[in-house]
């Protein structure tokens, strides 16, 4: 599904938000192993997410809610916790959209 232009904007416009996304592009080489999912195959927890942040679980939760809303994340559940991974074609298909409005 093409992400809206305005609620794309919008999830972008936030240092955090950014840097979640810039995290997510290398999970392994930010973020510790998981006892539960694969950093890369299955994407990183939210409790990791809130860690590296240094914010609050509610904090990082409505920033990767905004992201995933967005469409520039996929949330994955595995068991209690979930999980977080770019969404490359979305997210190539946005930077493509905003080219071409410039």
């Amino acid at each position: 599904m093409p992400i809206d232009m305005e609620e794309g904007l919008k999830a972008i416009a936030n240092d955090k938000r950014l840097q979640i996304l810039s995290w997510l592009k290398d999970p392994t080489a930010h973020f510790r192993p998981q006892v539960d999912g694969d950093l890369v195959k299955d994407g990183v927890c939210g409790q990791f997410i809130a860690e590296k942040l240094d914010v609050s679980q509610p904090t990082a939760s409505e920033h990767l809610r905004i992201l995933t809303d967005a469409g520039f994340l996929g949330a994955k559940k595995i068991k209690q916790w979930v999980f977080y991974k770019r969404q490359e074609k979305a997210i190539a298909a946005f930077k493509a959209m905003v080219r071409s409005e410039i």
